[in-house]
């Protein structure tokens, strides 16, 4: 029993923080996944995004006080325009997702969300 008990601690820090890509394994799952080349962005602007946007943490949040809203995963996808997380006043959801849906090590929902950003008529500008 003391046993599973000093497992839990240890693994718990893993557990919260999520996973943490390193930059060619991120690279590999973003290519696999059709984001090289996607709409004109290169795999490069994809994983530099990850790096400055989550430091390619998959379980990053982000709170934007001024419009209630909170960035999700590791590509940082808002909650008043892509996801819904319950809470951001106004939230459009366009990717049709709960945000708790982009912050697991799967990155495949970051991944068809971001492609659904950048089909937007404002890019990654939206």
């Amino acid at each position: 029993m003391k046993a599973l008990l000093i497992l839990g601690l240890f693994l718990l820090p893993m557990i919260a923080h999520g996973k943490i890509y390193e930059r060619c394994e991120l690279a590999r799952a973003m290519k696999r996944l059709g984001l090289d080349g996607y709409k004109g962005y290169s795999l490069g602007h994809w994983v530099c995004t990850a790096r400055y946007e989550s430091n390619f943490n998959t379980r990053a949040t982000n709170y934007n006080p001024g419009d209630k809203s909170t960035d999700y995963g590791i590509l940082q996808i808002n909650s008043h325009w892509w996801c819904n997380d319950g809470k951001t006043p106004g939230a459009k959801n366009a990717c049709q997702i709960q945000c708790r849906g982009l912050l697991t090590d799967d990155i495949t929902a970051s991944v068809n969300c971001a492609k659904r950003v950048v089909r937007d008529p404002n890019g990654m500008g939206a």
